[in-house]
């Protein structure tokens, strides 16, 4: 005999109760398991994979590793540093861009523009400012990059715990399934069935349309000859989640920097546009069709929303689970949903 629902919610609640103090009392303790076990379920399915292909679980997870490992060092010698370099020349570069808006406006609106105007001082403050916040900016973030995930946790926890997890992914999801409460397990695997669905669709699809769109745009910007072409490709892949969004704002900057560099040479500006308006094209034709599909997914402002809120509540840790969050509710407020359109209070004694 199941037990009854105000019981059944009692202990639902208070495991969500667990789960919402655990991240508030130990954010930074458990976050490289956060990592890992993100890590370790965005490479589940290539190790899979791999086994389909005749190779133990030990061997796939290995080959993983390994590749895993490369990819990494070729990032942190070659991408990373030139990003940051990047990153602080158009920090310095940025009060000489606001310096020839503000000539540029001078000379078409000198009426608005003189010494005394307000916007003439406003163009001046923001440019100081960029400057001087900016760069403390950069060091703030650094810092507490440093402060909150160390070089331990980088170089090592995190890729034991991702190791050990996808090597043992398989039999964990088969004891959490065993776990499950026998009258509850059908509806709960079918649940789960379509959280991992929305998660695929999004993290690992979304994903990886975002890392191409970003390596696509860096490389493209920086052989069209833009500087800071790494740092606006990484921004625009970073934001590609959002649909359109990601090619509008690194439009906007790749463009505004392409009129600053290559002033009077209006075939670089057309060609940075042009990389762009290719980048758009092959997101909405190719790469989303085809890596994300027509599963249903996160809505970007209900994704959005999840990051603000469990960003500002828990951290850095709430923002990594956001988004499985998000996932999950949204499910369940579907099934709800479903469930009251079946029920009586939806349909009333007519049965049609």
């Amino acid at each position: 005999m199941a037990l009854p629902v105000k019981e059944q919610l009692k202990y639902w609640g208070a495991t969500i109760a667990v789960f919402l103090v655990t991240l508030w009392f130990l954010g930074d303790v458990i976050l490289p398991f956060v990592l890992g076990g993100a890590i370790a379920y965005l490479l589940d399915p290539i190790a899979d994979r791999l086994e389909r292909l005749h190779l133990s679980r030990i061997a796939s997870v290995a080959i993983i590793t390994l590749v895993a490992a490369l990819i990494f060092i070729l990032l942190v010698l070659l991408v990373i540093p030139t990003l940051i370099q990047q990153t602080a020349a158009l920090i310095d570069t940025a009060p000489q861009l606001f310096n020839r808006l503000q000539t540029a406006l001078t000379e078409r609106f000198p009426q608005i523009l003189d010494a005394d105007s307000t916007i003439h001082q406003q163009l001046v403050t923001i440019g100081e400012n960029i400057q001087s916040k900016g760069g403390e900016l950069v060091n703030g973030l650094v810092s507490s990059a440093l402060g909150l995930i160390n070089v331990v946790i980088l170089l090592v926890v995190v890729p034991v715990v991702a190791f050990y997890l996808l090597l043992d992914w398989d039999n964990m999801t088969a004891k959490i399934d065993d776990m499950l409460p026998r009258d509850h397990a059908p509806v709960v695997r079918k649940l789960a069935s379509q959280i991992d669905n929305t998660l695929a669709s999004f993290i690992r699809g979304q994903g990886t349309v975002c890392l191409i769109l970003g390596s696509y745009y860096a490389i493209a910007l920086m052989l069209a000859g833009l500087n800071f072409g790494l740092v606006v490709g990484f921004i625009a892949g970073l934001i590609s989640f959002i649909p359109y969004v990601g090619a509008l704002v690194g439009g906007i900057l790749a463009i505004g920097l392409a009129l600053f560099q290559f002033w009077g040479d209006w075939l670089s500006i057309g060609l940075v546009a042009g990389i762009f308006a290719v980048g758009q094209f092959l997101e909405g034709n190719i790469l989303t069709p085809k890596l994300v599909g027509s599963s249903v997914g996160l809505h970007p402002v209900w994704l959005l929303f999840a990051l603000s809120v469990f960003g500002s509540l828990f951290g850095f840790v709430g923002m990594l689970v956001a988004v499985p969050v998000a996932a999950v509710i949204g499910v369940l407020i579907r099934y709800g949903l479903e469930k009251y359109k079946e029920s009586l209070l939806y349909r009333g004694h007519n049965k049609d």
